[in-house]
Order: C-alpha cells, then sequence, then structure tokens
C-alpha cells in the first residue's frame, strides 16, 4: 500500500493574495506533494493549506512553505481574530493511508529540528508529537500569542523544543505536530453581541465556560461535547458573528450534531445563519449529515427509509448545514477521497 500522509499548515496571512499564492508555490516545487486545497478568510487573517504525499515529499514542501512565509511575513503588524504564535502557526501532520501516526511523530520532529536549526526559529511541539504532556494541547502552547511570546520565551518551562529560545520579531515560533483528522467546522450566527456567541461556544465546547452564581464564586460549567474546541469571533468584513470550532474527532461528534445543537441553544441569544468547512472535510462526515437529514425528513413525512445515492446524501448535508452560505461549497474541491 502507497504511504500517504496529509500536511494542513496554517499560516498568518489571508489578505495578501500574492503572498499566499507564493507560499502555496513552495509547495507545488515539490512533485510528489499534492496541492490539495487554499483557504483563506480575511477577518481571522489566516490560510489553511492542505496538501499530501508520501512522507518525505511532504515534510521538504512544509520546510519550504514554512521557509518562505518567515520570509513574508512579518508578525509585527499582523492583527487577526484567529489565534497565532508564529508566521507559520502550526504544521500538523495526519495519517491518511498505509502510515501509522508513530511515522506522523518523527516527522514533525524532524522537521521542527531543522526548522529550528537552519531558519532560527523557536519550535515547540504539540499533539502526538509532544514531548512534555502538558504541550500536547495546541491551546496551552499558544496562550499568550505572539504578543506574549517573548516573555514566554524567558520562562525556563517554555523552552522551545527546537530552536533558539530568542524572540523572533518577524516570524514568531512555530508549532508543529501530529494528529488524526480534524474539522475546522465554523457556524455563523446573527447577534447582538458577542457575549451572546461567547456563551453558545461555551455552551458546545469541551473546556465548556466560567460563570459568576449569585454569591459571587466562579462556577465552572461542563460543555455538551468532549472532542470540540470552540471560540466566539466577530467577522468584521462580513457584519456576522461566528462559533469558531475544532472538532478534534469527527467520529465521536460530527459537524451535524454539533451544528443541530447550536440551533436549539440559540433562540434569544443569536439566529444561525449557516457554517462552513475551513480547508477539506472527510467524506464520512459529510454522509453522515446527510443520512441524518434525510432520515428526519423521512420520518416527519412517515416515510420508511430508504437507500439514498451519495450525491444525494451530500446534496442534503450542504442544504441543511447552510454549507453555501458564505461561499460555494464545492464536494469535488472540499472532500478529501475526492482529491486525492
Amino acid at each position: 500500500m502507497k504511504k500517504v500522509v496529509e500536511c494542513v499548515p496554517n499560516f498568518s496571512e489571508g489578505k495578501d493574495k500574492k503572498k499566499i499564492r507564493q507560499i502555496a508555490g513552495e509547495i507545488k516545487k515539490i512533485k510528489e506533494a499534492k496541492l490539495l486545497d487554499v483557504s483563506s478568510d480575511r477577518d481571522h487573517n489566516r490560510t489553511v493549506i492542505t496538501f499530501a504525499g508520501e512522507l518525505e515529499a511532504v515534510k521538504r514542501a512544509a520546510f519550504l512553505a514554512i521557509a518562505k512565509s518567515c520570509e513574508l511575513i512579518d508578525m509585527a503588524s499582523h492583527k487577526g481574530e484567529h489565534p497565532r504564535i508564529g508566521a507559520c502557526d502550526i504544521c500538523p501532520f495526519v495519517p491518511i493511508s498505509g502510515v501509522m501516526m508513530e511515522e506522523c511523530v518523527n516527522l514533525a520532529r524532524e522537521l521542527g529540528a531543522e526548522i529550528g536549526e537552519s531558519l532560527g526559529i523557536p519550535v515547540y511541539l504539540y499533539g502526538e508529537a509532544a514531548k512534555l504532556p502538558e504541550r500536547k494541547n495546541l491551546a496551552a502552547i499558544r496562550s499568550g500569542e505572539y504578543e506574549g511570546l517573548e516573555e514566554k520565551l524567558k520562562d525556563w518551562q517554555w523552552q522551545p523544543d527546537y530552536g533558539p529560545a530568542v524572540f523572533n520579531k518577524r516570524a514568531g515560533a512555530t508549532v508543529i505536530g501530529a494528529r488524526e483528522l480534524l474539522i475546522a467546522f465554523n457556524v455563523n450566527l446573527m447577534a447582538e453581541s458577542k457575549r451572546a456567541v461567547d456563551i453558545i461556544s461555551g455552551l458546545v465546547r469541551e473546556l465548556g465556560m466560567t460563570l459568576i452564581s449569585r454569591e459571587g464564586k466562579k462556577v465552572r460549567i461542563p460543555g455538551v461535547f468532549k472532542t470540540v474546541k470552540a471560540r466566539g469571533v466577530f467577522l468584521k468584513e462580513r457584519g456576522i458573528y461566528q462559533v469558531s470550532m475544532n472538532l478534534t474527532n469527527y467520529k465521536i461528534v460530527p459537524p451535524h450534531e454539533v451544528f443541530e445543537t447550536i440551533k436549539r441553544v440559540s433562540p434569544g441569544l443569536a439566529e444561525v445563519l449557516g457554517s462552513e468547512i475551513v480547508g477539506l472535510v472527510p467524506k464520512e462526515a459529510i454522509l453522515m449529515a446527510g443520512r441524518f437529514y434525510l432520515s428526519s425528513e423521512a420520518s416527519a413525512k412517515e416515510d420508511s427509509p430508504q437507500e439514498n445515492s451519495e450525491k444525494k446524501l451530500i446534496a442534503s448535508a450542504v442544504k441543511n448545514l447552510g454549507l453555501n452560505s458564505l461561499k460555494r461549497f464545492n464536494p469535488k474541491k472540499k472532500i478529501i477521497e475526492y482529491l486525492l
């Protein structure tokens, strides 16, 4: 079986199309690495690039793209809604076919060592590649973001895994890791305030939220889903809010379950406008949604469930999740299996 690994680096540039093309162009230089998707967001000021191929080719393409991003992106002037710590904020490797997680861990560590030595950038390892348990969680590494990085590097507990423990004002730091397939899923809302969206985010995410009781004590309220990370953001250019999420295990919590839960808890807080998937999505996640919605429609009509074609299931998922609400969702360009 051919070994295929996916790489999904996130870059802190979502506005300058020329810079984005230049970074993606570095990946195209490696013939054995196939560029699958480039998704940019101006409000987040972030671009997610997805490519795949055999291990060494993907590692080489990742190095070239990260090096180019550090050349083109000046973090000292970067502003955006999404948390970030560097020009190439994160770079995870994901096993796709014939690849063990341990091989992705080795790739992440090899690339981290090369980036740290060749580019002189602090590198942290996260996810399955983390060498320290407290660094497995990306949010912990990224706490304080770029603005707090200079002080963080002075703390002995946050010395980088590779590269100098010296603040790189232009490039920041890079976080490299290994993980399973993740879905970046955002639900679009019309709301009166960000506070309302923060409440919705707190209700659905694993971390939950903290409320103040009548006695003035802080009370932790657990979230509904254990494999969901979420935060509320305002998209200034579109004039709407988002619950911006990472679904870390879609087999446990698929997008349609989160979407329907947000619809249930939103009345009185916000109006659900639709959703979007940033980057690519596994086909099964979309088919799961299609089966759910078509089954619900059949039950409402008191019809007996029937077998539906893949095309019909996908169409139902796109319609009911509102995946075309911001820009057209093209299954041939958004579903991983159709691109490999």
